[in-house]
């Protein structure tokens, strides 16, 4: 069936007039994508997408952690073994197995995405079934083998301004290098993300601080080393185009202990330590982020409140990122407290929080927004990036920290075809939300309208310095 237009408004037909009304406004306005996994090497390469299942199936793990909640295997969708065992191949076979089950993404964003892809970028107008399923996905690969159907092409034709990526501390840039030197007017920044040199508990940590030393020239076995050789690699970063670094922390404990006390505490990490002091160890580092964040300007995100792969059988078997990442409570008051003591009040500093709790936006976040002026909110993440989630965000969060506390859309996913349908339901959804307060006579049309392009485009590039 065709996308209906006036999908995700009101059903009240005064409110749903305004939402449109709003949503002309802003639905043609550029893609501004400032978090995200996106592979870089797609846009330095510019090579074709291999086919339709590689592209839209096997890489977005919001779809097969559905199939495999009903008992699909991951082999079967396509998703390699650790140990390089046997797994399907051939991409019309995975697409027929999606097929099949489409019905089980009734009602979830993810139809939403795909549908929204299916018709609007390959003009599949009907309805995903078992028994139309060879027949799109011969239209979709006929798409693919096209020049315009290329990443660059794609990423011109979806009207991105800028994008970021997410690397880890490690990581060699190549292919940001490359893209820098291929004189392509494509935004693509990179963004640091050092989980990985800064978390004691994953395994191969005293080794990557070691490869973190060598690759800065700094003596990371000391404290003072340590600290220089994260400087080193946030300039690097920020010579490939960073504005923001990424934390995705178990929690949102912060510390700030003195730096003897500091220096003592990461001989301990790393030599080996207790769970407590590996989480100390990760607070006091989100508070160094901060002060360097104050120095070199990179906007700092935290991305807490996850079980990660909270299955230890699927971990084992396929890895990490395998849809089995399970949300926490989360303290945000009590745990954000030592960073806050030390730079919150920064008004040069910008920290945007995230969080999978959503019992935590009236109760905390937004309290916290609406007074340090370091605090940014981010928009609903991962479950939540969904209608209902969006508009709950807006609900409980806007009454104390307003719209200005908050910092627009960011899609943060994989599936580089989807980047539209996401800002297309994070911008009805705020136009549906918004014509509530002019249909309610607590905003006029005309704050709404400015505030609408704000959400869907001007705030994201303020926060993020894009």
């Amino acid at each position: 069936m065709p996308l209906h237009p006036d999908r995700l408004f009101p059903a009240d037909p005064a409110s749903r007039a305004i939402a449109r009304r709003l949503y002309d406004l802003v639905s043609g306005l550029p893609i501004v994508s400032p978090h995200g996994h996106t592979n870089p090497a797609w846009f330095a390469d510019d090579l074709p997408f291999p086919d339709p299942a590689q592209l839209l199936i096997v890489p977005d793990h919001y779809i097969f952690r559905m199939l495999m909640s009903q008992g699909v295997r991951l082999e079967d969708l396509g998703v390699a073994p650790l140990d390089g065992g046997a797994r399907e191949t051939d991409g019309r076979k995975i697409w027929r197995r999606f097929a099949e089950h489409f019905p089980l993404f009734r009602g979830t964003p993810s139809r939403f995405w795909m549908e929204h892809t299916l018709e609007t970028l390959f003009g599949v107008g009907e309805r995903l079934t078992a028994a139309n399923a060879d027949a799109v996905y011969d239209q979709i690969a006929d798409c693919l083998a096209r020049p315009d159907y290329r990443p660059r092409a794609l990423f011109e034709r979806f009207k991105i301004e800028a994008i970021s990526t997410t690397e880890g501390a490690l990581d060699p840039l190549t292919h940001h290098a490359r893209l820098k030197a291929s004189g392509w007017s494509g935004r693509v920044v990179t963004a640091y993300r050092p989980d990985d040199v800064i978390d004691p508990a994953a395994a191969g940590f005293a080794d990557r601080v070691r490869r973190l030393g060598e690759l800065t020239g700094e003596d990371t076995t000391t404290w003072a080393g340590y600290l220089a050789a994260h400087r080193a690699r946030r300039q690097h970063f920020i010579a490939h185009g960073a504005t923001s670094s990424d934390h995705g922390h178990p929690t949102a404990r912060t510390a700030n202990l003195p730096q003897a006390e500091a220096a003592a505490l990461f001989a301990r990490v790393l030599g080996g330590a207790t769970a407590e002091e590996q989480d100390l160890f990760r607070g006091q580092m989100l508070t160094e982020m901060a002060r360097m964040s104050l120095d070199d300007g990179l906007v700092l995100q935290i991305h807490p409140g996850s079980f990660r792969n909270h299955s230890a059988g699927l971990f084992a078997r396929f890895g990490r990122d395998m849809g089995a990442d399970i949300p926490t409570r989360t303290d945000y008051v009590h745990m954000l407290k030592p960073l806050l003591d030390a730079v919150g009040m920064e008004p040069g500093l910008t920290v945007i929080l995230f969080t999978l709790d959503e019992t935590s936006y009236s109760r905390e976040l937004a309290p916290l927004a609406g007074v340090y002026p370091a605090l940014r909110l981010g928009p609903p993440w991962w479950f939540h990036d969904s209608p209902e989630g969006m508009l709950r965000f807006r609900q409980t969060a806007t009454e104390t920290a307003g719209f200005y506390n908050t910092v627009g859309f960011n899609d943060d996913t994989r599936a580089f075809p989807s980047i539209p349908a996401r800002h297309d339901m994070a911008r009805r959804i705020d136009c549906a939300y918004l014509s509530g307060l002019v249909a309610t006579h607590r905003l006029d049309e005309d704050e709404a309208a400015e505030v609408a392009i704000d959400l869907a485009y001007r705030l994201v590039k303020r926060a993020y310095k894009l």
